[in-house]
């Protein structure tokens, strides 16, 4: 049961909470004080540790460095108006956790290990968790290959890892994007959906390009016709078309965000049409053009809601108008906050308290 089960706890004598200045937290720069490590050999998860956050000794043969088994998630805990500390769906992010566990062909982690050490972890950390608006305390769960081993074949060891770090405002201004037509970030088939570290690593290269050319973020294309858009660096993207939300349909390229799914919840509940389909980068330009696209915006962990100001299509930039302060995504955004925060009703039960 998630109540018993033991965890070995080494607290720090050397606290860095005094290092935080909660005015200016800049995003993964600052980590919490411990973290959760646990070890998998011998076919079975051992016992947990919570411990002082701190470097780890790997072999240079490490099976991860040379193979790329690592895959990781992103979620967040959130200061509560009555003073707590809750987490935000962690239960999603177990879940798509051990998708990408499977689809990087590592071992699945049981809930209650995952669940009662994520939640212990934040506790003896619940001192570093922010509560100034838009901020929040951001936990990056992850697991590699440990196997000291040259040769291509799943590890038999891995090791799983909990750290925290607070962090204000991902994106601090309105996003510059543009298509990506020509790399290709995943295919129908490959590991797009899972939270795997190579899929990252591929695409560091067309974004510095980007980024050179004056944009924040690619929208990345379908690998065939390279036309359909699939996701942006770090967040899902979703248009506002004649009142009608579109996004992407999930599939094995795209990663199942769990902003996303809330996003949409949100938007249903509202009863605002959404579709989730294929959208080529032609109907969005068309619409821009038309002047019926009325907001476009990324959702992510990372992002929350990331207003879009211009999208480039080749070579020439398009802007879209100012979010007014009734806009879908200013409402969207709003609403999520509430609910983070415990100042708006849960009516999913996404919260969960620690």
């Amino acid at each position: 049961m998630i109540d018993t089960l033991p965890i070995h706890t080494q607290v720090t004598t050397a606290s860095r909470l005094t290092e935080l200045d909660p005015a200016h937290i800049e995003f993964g720069k600052i980590f919490s004080d411990h973290m959760l490590v646990v070890d998998y050999h011998d076919g079975a998860w051992q016992e947990p540790h919570l411990v002082p956050y701190g470097d780890m000794a790997v072999s240079p043969a490490n099976s991860a460095l040379h193979y790329g088994q690592a895959i990781f998630e992103g979620l967040k805990a959130y200061h509560q108006a009555d003073g707590g500390v809750a987490l935000f769906r962690p239960l999603d992010n177990f879940h798509r956790l051990n998708a990408s566990a499977a689809r990087m062909c590592m071992p699945p982690l049981p809930e209650e290990l995952f669940m009662q050490g994520l939640k212990e972890l934040i506790k003896l950390d619940a001192a570093w968790v922010p509560d100034a608006p838009g901020a929040a305390l951001y936990v990056r769960p992850f697991m590699f290959a440990t196997d000291g081993f040259i040769g291509v074949r799943p590890s038999d060891s891995y090791r799983f890892v909990i750290f925290t770090c607070p962090v204000g405002v991902y994106y601090t201004k309105p996003l510059r994007v543009r298509f990506e037509q020509q790399f290709v970030r995943s295919a129908e088939g490959g590991a797009g959906y899972a939270k795997a570290a190579g899929n990252y690593g591929g695409a560091m290269y067309p974004s510095k390009l980007a980024q050179e050319e004056g944009y924040h973020q690619l929208l990345w294309t379908d690998a065939s016709a390279h036309q359909y858009v699939e996701e942006s660096g770090t967040m899902n993207v979703v248009f506002v078309i004649d009142g009608c939300l579109i996004t992407p349909a999930l599939s094995t390229s795209i990663l199942d965000g769990v902003t996303r799914r809330s996003v949409l919840q949100l938007a249903r509940d509202w009863d605002i049409p959404v579709e989730e389909r294929r959208i080529s980068s032609l109907e969005v330009v068309a619409a821009l053009q038309a002047g019926t696209l009325q907001e476009a915006f990324g959702v992510g962990t990372a992002a929350t809601i990331a207003t879009i100001a211009t999208i480039g299509h080749m070579g020439h930039d398009y802007d879209l108008p100012t979010p007014a302060a009734d806009a879908l995504s200013r409402r969207i955004s709003a609403a999520l906050e509430a609910i983070r925060t415990g100042t708006g009703e849960d009516a999913h039960r996404w919260m969960v308290p620690v």
